[in-house]
């Protein structure tokens, strides 16, 4: 099969691999459109000691079922594989597994024609869904998740809390249209890529802020604040902007630098919540939303074939595309 391999730090070559064997219990699918993550960028930049090249990536993926009596059936695939059996696994929190794996970590992932994964990792998609569109569930199961840990912490509903999204590419910008789906409309948005900026202001209702340009945000005035980046800089604006009992929601990984304010963490009584991956009642729920169109027309996502997909990278690192969101297409 034809596969995108990441082989050394900033590159990824298209070639042939052999094509995946199952294990006992795995399927074999054919992928039609994976997207490509923010993690999977981490990997590519040599950041990610999990993922030790040479190594398939991807694991946002959508596809036909190739092996088993169900061939062809249309399937969006949830790539956290876990034991199942563990007390968080029984306690409905298999997404903190001791055992967990994922596909495109350690795993050979979905950028490739081809792709092995445990049957019950499969979810079935609906004909009015696109794959490209099914692609998205998985950072949508990331955001909803983000939101459901949030809605626990709040002694309100999210509709009601003043809140910063701060990143505006994929997984940001889905927390900021879940967010408006569940009805909360005080709402900034903020992102320093000009165009990212745009596409946010034209697909969700709220402020748009450019942090490097704007005035500096109120501090202390936002009941929710959710970070999407991850990064020292972005860790800080988040306690600057975050009021007293509020809560803060750390999505992204982007590095470990900077200082956290402790002191304001604790003299303020700041709910710190961090996010790792989703559940499969996440994932299921995730692709409910994008298949009844909760979450828009999702235009701002953008293809590219997968045998292209070293320009796509390269033009992620580069900054050369506005798209929150790219999915490379196998063929």
């Amino acid at each position: 099969m034809k596969a995108l391999v990441y082989t050394d730090t900033n590159q990824v070559i298209y070639r042939d691999e052999p094509d995946p064997v199952p294990s006992a219990g795995d399927v074999l699918v054919k992928v039609e459109a994976t997207g490509i993550c923010g993690s999977d960028m981490h990997a590519y930049h040599g950041k990610d000691p999990r993922r030790v090249p040479p190594l398939i990536l991807g694991h946002e993926v959508a596809g036909n079922l190739v092996s088993s009596p169900d061939a062809g059936r249309r399937v969006v695939i949830n790539p956290l594989i876990t034991c199942g059996s563990c007390e968080a696994c029984d306690t409905g929190h298999s997404n903190l597994c001791a055992a967990r794996e994922l596909i495109g970590m350690r795993l050979a992932g979905a950028y490739a024609e081809y792709v092995a994964i445990p049957e019950r990792n499969l979810i079935d998609l609906s004909e009015e869904i696109s794959f490209v569109e099914a692609s998205l569930t998985e950072p949508t199961a990331t955001a909803l998740h983000a939101l459901n840990l949030a809605r626990n912490q709040s002694s309100r509903p999210l509709a009601e809390q003043k809140t910063l999204v701060i990143g505006g590419g994929a997984v940001g910008l889905l927390a900021a249209l879940l967010l408006n789906m569940y009805g909360c409309r005080n709402l900034v948005v903020a992102e320093t890529h000009a165009d990212r900026r745009r596409s946010v202001a034209e697909h969700v209702d709220c402020q748009v802020h450019d942090p490097l340009n704007d005035p500096a945000l109120v501090t202390d005035s936002f009941d929710l604040v959710i970070d999407a980046v991850g990064g020292g800089v972005t860790r800080k604006t988040a306690m600057a902007a975050i009021k007293p009992g509020g809560i803060f929601v750390h999505i992204g990984l982007m590095d470990s630098a900077g200082e956290l304010d402790i002191r304001k963490l604790t003299l303020f009584e700041i709910t710190l919540v961090g996010v790792y991956c989703y559940t499969p009642a996440d994932m299921r729920a995730a692709a409910r939303a994008i298949a009844k169109g909760q979450l828009g027309d999702l235009s701002w996502v953008e293809t590219r074939p997968l045998a292209e997909g070293a320009r796509a990278f390269d033009d992620l690192d580069k900054e050369r595309t506005a798209a929150a969101k790219l999915v490379l297409i196998p063929g």
